[in-house]
This record gives C-alpha cells, sequence and structure tokens, in this order.
C-alpha cells in the first residue's frame, strides 16, 4: 500500500539530478541503519585505486536504481497501460532501493574469499531482525517475504523481477552512468530518457518498443565497453588480488592457532564462518581498512607485506598471454620456488571472464544465472529477441577479448633476475 509523504523528499544526485521519495515506506527505509551503512560500502571495490574518483557509494547507487524503477514505473502508470499490474509498484519500489543492502566491504572482491553471496545476505536482512524488516512489515506480514523474493527472482510477477533483474534493468541502467561519472570515462554514457520512454510492460514482462531499438545498442554499447575498459582494468584486477590474498593469508593464519596482535571480533566470525547477520553489518570498507592498517605491524611477513602493498599502492605488475595452460603456471611456480619467493602468493594467474559483470548475451547472463533477453514489440504486438534485428548487438554479443595475465611482486623478481632462466626473463622483460 503506497503511503505518501506529507511533503515529498528530493536527494541531488550527479547522475538523475535529483531523486525523489513520495513514500512513507521508502523514507524510514533509506533512514534505517542497515540502509545508512551502504555509505561506508565502495560501489567499484578496489577501482578507486585505479580510477581515483571511483569513490561513489552503493548508497548511491542504490538511490539511483530506485529513480530509474519510479521512473518506469510513473510512464507505466501516465500512459495507463494494462498490462502493468499497479498494484507490484511499492514491492518494485523497496526492491530496487534494497537490492544491494547486503554487500560487505569491497562488495565482490570478499565474496571470492569467502563464498559468500551477497544476494542472500541482503535477503537475510530483509527478512531477518534488522530495522529494514521492521519498516516492511509495517505495510504488511507477508511483505518482507515477497521483497526478498524480487531480489531471489522467485517472485510470482516476473514483470517485477525484470525491473530490477534483467538484461536491460534499473540497477545496469544506473551503474553504467554513475560508474562512468565517477571514473571520468565517456564510455557508459547512453540516453537514459529515450530507453525510458521506449520500455513497455507486455504479457507479463517489459519489452522495448522497436522505434527504440538504436538507444538500446548505444546502451548495450557503453555496457561492452565499460566492462573491458573500467571493470575488467587489470590494475584493479591486481588490487582485487591483493585484497584477496590478504584475507585468504589471514585465514590460513588464524586456522594454523596464529595470535594476531589486532583481529576485530566480527572478522575473528567471518574466519570461523560463524557470521550473524549483526556481525556482517558491522563489517564495511573503513572497518577492513582499519584490520589492514593494523596488520602491517604483524609478526607474519607476508601478511604485513600484502596490507603495506595494498595500503600504499604497491600493485603487483603482470605481463598479458594470449594462452595460458596448467603446465605453464606449474612450471613457473617451480621456478618461482626455487629462487625463493611464494608460489602461492607471489604469483596469479588471471583472466577477467570469472568477474561477475556480465555482457550481453542473448537470452542468458554469465555465471549460469538466466536473466530475461531484451525483446523487441512491433507495431503489430510481434515479439523479436534484439540480437535477430540488430547487427551490432549480434556482433558485441559474439565478441571475446580476455586474455590470460600473470601478476608478480616486480621489484621481488629483479632482485632475483640473475638466478632466473633466460627465457623467464624475456617472458617477464628483466
Amino acid at each position: 500500500m503506497f503511503r505518501p509523504l506529507e511533503e515529498e523528499k528530493v536527494f541531488k544526485d550527479p547522475v538523475h539530478h535529483a531523486v525523489y521519495v513520495q513514500d512513507d515506506t521508502i523514507w524510514k527505509l533509506i533512514n534505517t541503519p542497515e540502509f545508512q551503512r551502504l555509505r561506508r560500502i565502495r560501489q567499484l571495490g578496489t577501482t578507486y585505486l585505479t580510477f581515483h574518483g571511483a569513490e561513489h557509494s552503493r548508497f548511491s547507487h542504490s538511490l539511483g536504481v530506485y529513480e530509474i524503477t519510479r521512473k518506469i514505473i510513473n510512464q507505466f502508470e501516465r500512459n495507463r497501460y494494462k498490462d502493468w499490474p499497479q498494484e507490484e509498484k511499492l514491492v518494485s519500489l523497496c526492491a530496487s532501493l534494497l537490492h544491494d543492502v547486503g554487500h560487505g566491504p569491497f562488495s565482490h572482491a570478499i565474496e571470492h574469499v569467502f563464498r559468500t553471496d551477497h544476494e542472500k545476505w541482503t535477503c537475510d536482512i530483509i527478512l531477518g531482525d534488522t530495522a529494514i524488516h521492521r519498516v516492511l512489515k509495517e505495510v504488511d506480514e507477508d511483505f518482507p517475504r515477497r521483497v526478498a523474493d524480487v531480489i531471489r527472482k522467485t517472485y510470482d510477477k516476473p514483470i517485477v523481477v525484470s525491473l530490477v533483474s534483467s538484461q536491460m534493468d534499473a540497477d545496469r541502467m544506473d551503474y553504467l552512468l554513475r560508474d562512468a561519472y565517477f571514473t571520468g570515462v565517456n564510455y557508459g554514457s547512453f540516453d537514459l530518457d529515450r530507453i525510458l520512454r521506449v520500455l513497455r510492460p507486455h504479457q507479463g514482462t517489459i519489452v522495448v518498443k522497436e522505434s527504440g531499438m538504436h538507444a538500446v545498442e548505444a546502451y548495450l554499447m557503453a555496457r561492452y565497453q565499460m566492462y573491458w575498459q573500467v571493470y575488467f582494468h587489470p590494475v584493479t584486477r591486481s588490487s582485487d588480488i591483493l585484497l584477496r590474498q590478504i584475507f585468504r593469508r589471514a585465514g590460513e593464519l588464524y586456522r594454523d592457532g596464529y595470535r594476531f596482535g589486532f583481529l576485530l571480533p566480527q572478522l575473528r566470525q567471518l574466519f570461523e564462518g560463524a557470521l550473524t547477520v549483526a556481525d556482517y553489518l558491522s563489517l564495511d570498507d573503513s572497518t577492513v581498512q582499519t584490520a589492514f592498517g593494523q596488520w602491517i605491524r604483524e609478526d607474519d611477513p607476508l601478511l604485513a607485506d600484502l596490507c603495506r602493498r595494498f595500503l600504499n599502492r604497491c600493485l603487483y605488475k603482470y605481463i598479458t598471454l594470449e594462452s595460458c595452460d596448467s603446465s605453464f603456471i606449474d612450471e613457473l611456480k617451480r621456478e618461482w620456488a626455487r629462487i625463493g619467493l611464494d608460489p602461492e602468493y607471489h604469483l596469479e594467474m588471471d583472466t577477467p571472464v570469472d568477474l561477475p559483470y556480465d555482457v550481453y548475451k542473448p537470452g542468458t547472463g554469465t555465471g549460469g544465472k538466466d536473466k530475461p533477453p531484451i525483446l523487441l514489440l512491433d507495431e503489430k504486438d510481434g515479439i523479436a529477441e534484439i540480437s535477430g534485428r540488430s547487427e551490432i548487438i549480434r556482433s558485441i554479443a559474439g565478441l571475446h577479448q580476455g586474455k590470460y595475465y600473470i601478476y608478480y611482486p616486480q621489484e621481488e623478481l629483479l632482485k632475483r633476475a640473475s638466478v632466473l632462466r633466460r627465457e623467464t626473463r624475456e617472458l617477464f622483460h628483466l
């Protein structure tokens, strides 16, 4: 049930100019401690070490996703499209606002190490003993479950899920524009207003009016360029590797009984796999960086060095290879061990295809999570998947630029250059 505020609230926003809050439930959700915590979670994880302006937060992104969803629904209601279920407005807006509330410090990097899932944490927060849960229950007893079902993509109205999670959802549209703005690049720019005007509810899903195909082409091209120029940037991958290695090393030490000079209680719980929702919510970028600042003084030289590198941006260098197999990596590891480097920490093979982002593929996203394709609606109400009509999109969907990157501590390798095999020195340009 939509409960209008007595006075509309407005957030100034660099991407959308303004974010309008008109409902009491939305306003209360924004002011919960769990949502305010998103101010302390960077949207792009370690990308600020590559693009120095990328300091924007999950808070601002979440407001942006809410605003785009609000605009889409308003357009549906203004035009009185019969296929839009008006009673789903509030659940759509709440799910859009809360879709990232379960993100941990540095976003996806920690998920990789500890095999956690931010969507599961989001649902745990929505359904747990939290201020967010209490606000949602004010709507009705079952409302928190409905919002969680949208996040889980199990909601019984696919059109609502499509607003938050599809190949062209409010989430993607906001983060492309916002990430482009704060990284200072032009790749992510596209005509949002035009796209919003050509979206239509149709037979339980969201489609695009055929005349808007070129605007969607520009959106998908922007998305493609952002992935390869920003999200897959090899320097950012280097900082992600250091972050993962810090937590991997700290976890190993903890399991081996090492006595830390400094260990936050919630990190202890993380290492034990026993995080509660309250513990998880007390973790943010600042608490993790505080731990890193203290771990520089730890007796374990590897952990101390990794933390120093991360905080002072002494990142691993990399070489690029067109192909790489396990036997080649095994051979390099043996050489690293021979010259006194740790092959488990001073050598990392990486390829961007394992990132949580996905480029457009007709009918499906990467990682096994199916995403509804982008559908065009013609003048006779006929439906066609967009890549069947667009040569540009077929080209983007078929491209693959993934290369292999070998990351290593350059200064440590330089110290040992004289004892390296000649072919290794040539490979690493020493």
